[in-house]
């Protein structure tokens, strides 16, 4: 088996940077096409100058899908579906898609939702995954060993902050430096877009709803979510070290730290990590993720990587950046 033939949609914006990064150095795979109707014509340093002396790619106005053998989609939310509708993709091209537009069962129309630590399988038999999002990430590994044990007693409650590269690369009031730096703001409280979709894995795996009470917050720093989870459990915290530690024994990306963690162990990394703490009958659960990797584009190769049967980690042995 040759390269996987790679085209990209929308390749301007920061997940398709991220994207290309890690495609770039895939053994398995080479990108013949990045597509931005904005950019047409320029270098792709251009835009992504960090890749400069990586690459001599020219973004493309259009895709050639008799090239591809898989497109990522990295448009905004909203025009995947759009796009799907007006445009006839042969059967044979794969499509991982990291808008939010077809997450939902309901909106599905034959997407996996693709999240390895618990829809492996799934994405292993399918040829359209849908990329959960980054804070829907970050926090339903936090939640899926106790989800599917069935030992969440209560409604959950979680807080969590995101870097500013969360909010696209679109401009806007809350992402001009000059606001964000040395500041903090709570958006979308109890409403944000990612409630239905870990609504519906931890239904999936408990049997029931689990009520989820989420509150978003902007964070200062550029890249990397913590969430902080809570909820009663009777489960004593080695009890629970012991079923986060079985669930996530065989995942290739998410592990359990025993000692409190902080965000530097995940940036520029496709890792998830989590941490668990006991308080009284409150079983806390802090998660991590680095938004742009584990949270959009790493995991969207991970997809590609067990949709092809290649390597899990093949193009995802990312370091920290250190300090």
């Amino acid at each position: 088996m040759g390269k996987l033939r790679v085209g990209i949609y929308g390749a301007a914006g920061y997940t398709a940077g991220e994207l290309i990064r890690i495609l770039l150095n895939h053994p398995n795979a080479e990108i013949v096409c990045a597509q931005s109707e904005s950019q047409a014509g320029k270098q792709v340093t251009e835009t992504h100058t960090d890749l400069i002396g990586e690459t001599n790619l020219t973004f493309e106005k259009e895709l050639n899908f008799d090239e591809l053998d898989v497109l990522f989609m990295c448009k905004g939310h909203g025009e995947s579906k759009v796009y799907l509708q007006q445009t006839n993709i042969p059967s044979q091209v794969k499509i991982i898609d990291l808008s939010n537009d077809f997450r939902l069962k309901a909106d599905a129309d034959g997407f996996v939702y693709g999240l390895p630590e618990v829809f492996r399988s799934e994405t292993q038999n399918t040829s359209k995954v849908a990329n959960p999002g980054c804070f829907a990430t970050c926090i339903q590994v936090g939640l899926l060993p106790a989800a599917k044990a069935r030992v969440i007693q209560s409604e959950v409650h979680t807080s969590a902050i995101t870097g500013s590269t969360g909010a696209g690369q679109k401009l806007s009031p809350t992402s001009h430096f000059s606001w964000r730096n040395n500041n903090m703001s709570v958006y979308k409280a109890l409403t944000h877009q990612h409630l239905g979709e870990i609504g519906e894995t931890l239904e999936t795996l408990a049997g029931e709803m689990i009520e989820l009470n989420f509150i978003p917050y902007r964070g200062n720093f550029t890249r990397g979510i913590i969430a902080t989870s809570y909820f009663n459990c009777d489960l004593s915290l080695e009890e629970a070290y012991k079923l986060y530690e079985d669930y996530f024994a065989d995942q290739a990306f998410t592990f359990v730290a025993r000692k409190n963690p902080d965000l530097k162990m995940v940036v520029n990394t496709n890792k998830a990590v989590v941490h668990l703490q006991k308080e009284g009958n409150k079983l806390i659960v802090i998660s991590m993720i680095d938004n742009l990797l584990k949270g959009a584009s790493g995991q969207a190769v991970h997809n590609m990587n067990l949709m092809f049967g290649l390597n899990e980690k093949a193009g995802l042995n990312l370091k920290p950046g250190g300090f």
